[in-house]
């Protein structure tokens, strides 16, 4: 049964640009069609769609404005931000994550652009995800207190345990569709002093990366940046992989720990790819090295970590099921063997934080 989706777009040629190219996919047909926020809020109320596609820009009500109508409605939709502010509006697209959106893709200027071949399959792709994911889940704020709470106590136990677990130490973590929503359930509830430094690839594309690293540091106690090249690794810092580019992890000469960025192809579709970060482990001199995997669309960190613990130890954590906005990236290290524990997303940080300890 083909899948039915919601177009929201105020230009009428932008609108039928962008139902064409969901028509034209088998799996989709265009069951909707709303010139602005107001009259889709009418259509999500009497209708039953698979996944919304959301411009931003629009009169009477914008797509932000939407995003909160839906959360005070009590309304999860699956939805798609394809806009030309996803772009220059990082920002924007940083509230739209956070109101809800689950993810989205860059909208050429002109809608005859949209007809290329890599635009159109960019957006396929991502509408495959997101007409796949689970339906958004609107935070209850009693649960968020529970959670600062559990990471008041827990980081009392970490810091009368310190010293127990002794050596050097690493966490690399890949999350894709759904990723920023669920890194906001896990980076600010890492210890400041947590004794290790985080890589992590998040699937984006150049400019939005920054963003994401400025709204996690502005809510973590650790320290959260886009990773630089040549950047020295530290303990208690978060190092975020710029888009458009492979990170990996390299040793200098003076034996500290740096990041290097590669120029390779996309690999598993996506560039940056988690699996070359998870495989530049594989020569580090790391004692523990603890990989996670969360919400996520295909298999990237499935190849990287198979290859990582063929040759070095490795502890594996992986978002179960019923928490991951899809399941597809944690599914697949599951289904091939790799993980050692599976978890909801409210326990990452607090079994991250376990294996490392603080310094």
């Amino acid at each position: 049964m083909k899948k039915k989706i919601l177009v929201v777009d105020d230009s009428a040629l932008m609108r039928r640009v962008l139902c064409d190219i969901i028509n034209s996919d088998e799996s989709f047909e265009v069951a909707g069609r709303a010139i602005n926020g107001l009259e889709a809020l009418e259509l999500v109320k009497k209708n039953s769609y698979d996944a919304i596609v959301l411009d931003v820009n629009m009169p009477k009500m914008n797509g932000l404005q939407f995003l909160s109508e839906l959360r005070k409605a009590g309304l999860p939709q699956r939805v798609m931000m394809a806009s030309t502010d996803t772009r220059e509006g990082a920002h924007t697209t940083m509230d739209a994550l956070e109101l809800g959106a689950l993810d989205f893709v860059h909208k050429p200027d002109q809608a005859n652009a949209c007809r290329e071949g890599s635009f159109s399959r960019d957006f396929l792709r991502t509408l495959r995800g997101v007409a796949s994911s689970r339906l958004p889940v609107f935070e209850d704020k009693a649960r968020v207190l529970q959670m600062r709470t559990d990471t008041r106590h827990l980081m009392g136990l970490l810091s009368r345990s310190t010293g127990r677990i002794t050596g050097s130490k690493i966490v690399a973590i890949a999350s894709s569709t759904g990723g920023p929503k669920a890194l906001s359930s896990v980076i600010p509830y890492l210890p400041e002093n947590l004794d290790a430094p985080v890589v992590l690839v998040q699937h984006m594309p150049k400019g939005f990366t920054a963003t994401l690293a400025q709204r996690l540091n502005s809510t973590s106690k650790i320290a959260v940046c886009e990773a630089a090249e040549g950047q020295i690794l530290e303990k208690g810092h978060v190092y975020i992989s710029a888009g458009g580019m492979h990170m990996n992890v390299v040793q200098s000469p003076g034996g500290s720990y740096k990041i290097h960025y590669s120029d390779e192809p996309l690999r598993e579709g996506v560039k940056p790819c988690a699996n070359y970060m998870f495989e530049s482990l594989i020569d580090s001199q790391f004692d523990h090295i603890v990989c996670c995997i969360l919400t996520g669309m295909g298999a990237d960190g499935t190849e990287g970590i198979r290859n990582l613990k063929a040759k070095r130890k490795a502890f594996v954590i992986s978002q179960d099921e019923a928490t991951s906005t899809i399941y597809g990236m944690p599914k697949s290290v599951f289904m091939a063997g790799l993980s050692d524990q599976v978890v909801g997303l409210d326990k990452v940080a607090e079994e991250i934080s376990m294996r490392i300890g603080v310094s």
